[in-house]
């Protein structure tokens, strides 16, 4: 049959008017559907694998939906490595929608890439044209699929030009890319995917107390540096020799050790127990032993009535540093110092610099003054929390006061994803953008998604399915 003679069968007006005719069919008879294009900022250097990559864009663009694949019973496939959704969908957009709508933002950040005024990305792999590995979020399902081929040639050059692209998209399979689109129907998609770890929060700190006991006679008030020594790899193991009483109670302290201009020698030595029924007049013997260097030296006293131990009554709760401790019993002689020693957020130990003397009642008040930090704010979805200490990053799946658990003080959690490291306890977390501020009281390495995402249970239990210790697990025939 001859060609429609009323066509020149390739003119400029032609070709306009069947791409204004297909964009009103699509925008008619289509839906409309979000575009995300991947940006990729990590690859293997060998096979270009991409290791890490991010969706922080979306285009609203208008498809029409061509098939729906796999959406019946037939569309679970269940083996022995667990469940897996074969849904398919086949989407066709415009042609000169995308160029004119989407295609100019990836041209400029590709010459950003080129130019170096964009640095975040690797490689400059945005192309222009739909590529495979972008997303397209699908409201009807409100899922995300990923492009897997993309046929720009059907129709075949109608008057000489293609109008359409066809998108073969697969349901999406969450690999931890980062899905920050700001939209929130898109973005929830993935809340609840991935590799999710939870920090355990202070929300309002809670104040350290403990109570002072007098010790008797002969006690080792003092251990004094007299030389701090050199080449010290690690810290000294402190020997102190028994009381000349078999009555009296060794006396027990740890070295410090710290390092300046490349020098490592001894900081302090504190008392863990200053023992009871010391003579001054037969001095115990103090041994440095270990570590490594040598040259240091120490002086100590004996005193009399000084601070023995301390009860911690209350370890408080959310310190970010370590608090003062200071003792209020009345004392004819000299005042006792102490250092608090935390672990997460905690005061877990008292160790005497100094036990002081002359104090005149069995017990006394300690003071532990110091910030215990109550948190402020609230963290938002996918926003960068930073740990004060450790450095570690992470983006913010959730953030709950468990008013459920207790309403007058509520356990704070706050589950995280895509993490740089591990989070200690005691240090601060601060949000990136809103700035919340809070204290670590635990952090757990656990993942808290959904068992069955990973199939574990479904592995598992698949390993019966077959026995691979007969000849033919599948039978003789």
């Amino acid at each position: 049959m001859a060609l429609n003679s009323y066509f020149l069968q390739g003119s400029k007006g032609e070709q306009f008017l069947v791409q204004d005719l297909i964009n009103e069919q699509l925008q008619m008879f289509g839906i409309e559907v979000y575009y995300l294009p991947r940006k990729v900022f990590k690859t293997d250097n060998i096979i270009k694998e991409v290791q890490s990559s991010k969706f922080d864009d979306s285009f609203i663009i208008e498809a029409y939906l061509n098939n729906y694949e796999g959406y019946n019973p037939n569309s679970d496939v269940l083996s022995k490595f667990g469940l897996r959704l074969t849904n398919e969908v086949s989407l066709t957009i415009s042609k000169e929608r995308y160029e004119e709508f989407i295609a100019p933002f990836l041209e400029g950040m590709s010459a950003g890439i080129r130019e170096g005024s964009i640095s975040e990305y690797t490689f400059e792999d945005l192309i222009t044209r739909p590529k495979e590995g972008d997303l397209i979020y699908f409201p009807l399902g409100e899922r995300l699929f990923e492009i897997k081929r993309v046929e720009s040639e059907k129709p075949f050059y109608q008057l000489g030009k293609n109008y359409t692209y066809e998108l073969s998209c697969e349901l999406y399979e969450y690999e931890n890319e980062l899905v920050d689109t700001t939209i929130e129907e898109v973005d929830n998609t993935v809340e609840d995917e991935g590799y999710i770890t939870q920090l355990n929060l202070v929300g309002t700190g809670i104040t350290a107390t403990g109570v002072a006991q007098r010790g008797t006679t002969g006690m080792l008030g003092f251990i004094d540096i007299v030389n701090d020594g050199s080449g010290y790899v690690s810290a000294p193991t402190v020997i102190i020799s028994s009381p000349p009483s078999v009555s009296g109670v060794q006396a027990r302290a740890v070295a410090i050790t710290t390092s300046i201009g490349g020098i490592n020698s001894l900081k302090e030595i504190v008392i863990t127990d200053p023992g009871t029924l010391y003579d001054p007049d037969n001095p115990p013997l103090i041994i440095l032993e270990g570590g490594g260097g040598a040259g240091a030296a120490v002086t100590f006293g004996i005193v009399n009535t000084g601070i023995t131990s301390v009860t911690i009554t209350e370890g408080g709760r959310g310190y970010a540093f370590t608090p003062t401790v200071e003792f209020a019993g009345v004392t004819t002689g000299t005042s006792a110092s102490a250092t608090a020693i935390m672990s997460g957020g905690k005061i877990v130990d008292i160790r005497f610099n100094n036990t002081g003397s002359g104090y005149t009642s069995a017990t006394s008040a300690v003071s532990i003054t110091g910030i215990s930090t109550t948190g402020i704010g609230t963290f938002i979805y996918n926003e960068i929390v930073t740990g004060q200490t450790s450095g570690v990053t992470a983006r913010v799946k959730d953030f709950k006061r468990r008013v459920d658990i207790n309403p007058t003080y509520p356990p704070i959690e706050l589950r995280v994803s895509l993490n740089s490291g591990s989070f200690y306890a005691g240090e601060a977390v601060i949000g990136g953008i809103s700035s919340a501020t809070y204290i670590v009281d635990s952090y757990s390495t656990d993942s808290f998604d959904d068992p069955y995402d990973a199939n574990k249970d479904i592995e598992t239990e698949g390993k019966g399915l077959l026995d691979f210790s007969e000849r033919n697990p599948f039978g003789e025939y």
